[in-house]
């Protein structure tokens, strides 16, 4: 069975840094790529940030790019994978609650699709005061 836990939200006020976390376990990790969404009230799921499976390359949207850092960390035969967003800088617009997502690509493939997405997290709530 898929799992994809997220952790690590919260209440924080401008300027703060946040690190999401995701365990993610039932899948090949080492051939997934993985990506972070967020969603915030009223408007619809938007793409964050994602790394390939293979040669680790990132995309960022452009309002995460230059704040937020993507990483994973793969264990051979470890029975779950993290994959982790390092978030600076957090701003009121980064309120939302953040996904963590799971996508069978090709090795060096990132994506911003949701679509290509086939396994969720159940989201981790980011809210930043002003």
């Amino acid at each position: 069975q898929v799992q994809l836990v997220e952790s690590g939200g919260g209440l924080v006020q401008t300027g703060a840094s946040l690190t999401l976390t995701c365990a993610v376990s039932g899948l090949a990790f080492s051939t997934y790529s993985m990506g972070w969404f967020r969603q915030a009230p009223g408007m619809e799921r938007e793409f964050v940030a994602s790394m390939a499976w293979s040669n680790m390359s990132t995309d960022y949207a452009s309002s995460a790019k230059g704040r937020f850092n993507i990483s994973r960390n793969s264990v051979v035969n470890s029975v779950v994978n993290t994959v982790y967003l390092q978030m600076n800088n957090l701003e009121p617009r980064d309120t939302a609650v953040y996904y963590c997502a799971a996508a069978e690509t090709a090795p060096r493939e990132v994506s911003r699709s949701i679509n290509k997405y086939s396994y969720w997290g159940q989201g981790t709530q980011v809210t930043v005061s002003s």
